[in-house]
């Protein structure tokens, strides 16, 4: 009887801290349902039957936003907006403002980086801590933007590419003697509307600062029908190199050298969305990006140095002078 008594006790203890357990949980909002992104990150926040569940976060609204010009953009968002809403459950609303009612912190996933400036202004202005999918923006003076409204409304912000997390990457830094130099190459398809490197490049870009860090100082682009190769010179003498693939195989990989050995990373980019949502919902919680503001814009006058080298036939650009 004493036993029967305990288990029921220990039943009514566990359902009464449930309602208490989901008010902890952060109400995510996700602008721009326009990318497999959106839907990814909703199942590892919202999933808590899966293993890959993340917890402490959970998406319950979302806006579809959609670039009508962009037609990796106009050609998704009907489709990724009926899944999040029909398999999640999401709340789908008419516009940001309605959407930032609804939540304490925004996933901006709007595959389209010229949108995340006019799409961030309300989430700052509110003071919504928010994650914004690469490209953080599809132009230098873009970006330094969202980092000055963040910075004068106190919001803190944060960007990434998962390929930052690919496995092994960041032990690469650890090059015995030294981290030297590093080289970096990923898939660097061209969309004229994100130009050079913002559109897909910056994974690739983004591993390279993995590895590197800022202080690169200035970028020479050149440029092959089937290959962008960008070199950049750090302060302290090291170069790094991403080479962008159009033609021929389309692996992610790096090469670190060192001063006692030279290593590379596998190619290969699977299973990386993980790691990169669940240090969004540290993020969150804290309020603490896991990448320092400075070196995201670093990452972005790299790629706009890039774009200007190679426009002007390959000469070397400064990133000082990136505007």
């Amino acid at each position: 009887m004493n036993k029967l008594l305990f288990s029921c006790l220990l039943v009514l203890l566990v359902a009464g801290s449930s309602p208490a357990q989901q008010e902890r949980e952060i109400r995510v909002g996700i602008i721009g349902l326009d990318t497999s992104h959106a839907p990814t990150f909703t199942r590892l926040l919202n999933d808590t039957s899966s293993p890959d569940h993340i917890a402490g976060a959970r998406v319950v609204a979302g806006f579809p936003g959609g670039s009508p010009d962009l037609a990796s953009s106009a050609g998704r968002v009907e489709k990724f907006t009926a899944e999040i809403r029909d398999k999640w459950k999401v709340e789908i609303v008419k516009d940001i403002a309605t959407l930032l009612t609804k939540v304490d912190a925004v996933l901006l996933e709007s595959v389209d980086g010229r949108v995340h400036l006019e799409q961030a202004r309300p989430v700052l202005a509110a003071r919504k801590p928010v994650f914004i999918d690469k490209p953080l923006a599809a132009s230098y003076r873009d970006a330094r933007e969202i980092a000055r409204l963040a910075r004068q409304s106190g919001t803190p912000w944060w960007s990434s590419s998962s390929l930052r997390y690919a496995p092994g990457l960041a032990e690469l830094k650890n090059a015995p003697g030294g981290l030297k130099g590093a080289s970096t190459y990923g898939p660097a398809p061209l969309e004229p509307t994100n130009p050079g490197f913002f559109w897909y490049g910056i994974h690739a870009t983004e591993m390279l600062y993995t590895l590197l860090g800022i202080g690169c100082e200035e970028v020479i682009t050149v440029h092959a029908e089937g290959t962008d190769v960008v070199v950049g010179r750090w302060k302290d003498g090291r170069l790094g190199v991403v080479r962008g693939i159009r033609d021929g195989a389309h692996d992610y990989g790096a090469v670190a050298f060192g001063g006692k050995k030279v290593q590379a990373l596998p190619a290969g980019a699977s299973g990386l969305y993980k790691p990169l949502v669940a240090e969004i919902v540290k993020f969150f919680q804290t309020g603490a990006p896991p990448v320092p503001n400075a070196e995201t814009l670093e990452i972005m006058a790299f790629i706009e140095a890039a774009e200007r080298s190679r426009q002007r036939g390959g000469v070397a650009v400064k990133l000082a002078d990136i505007e």
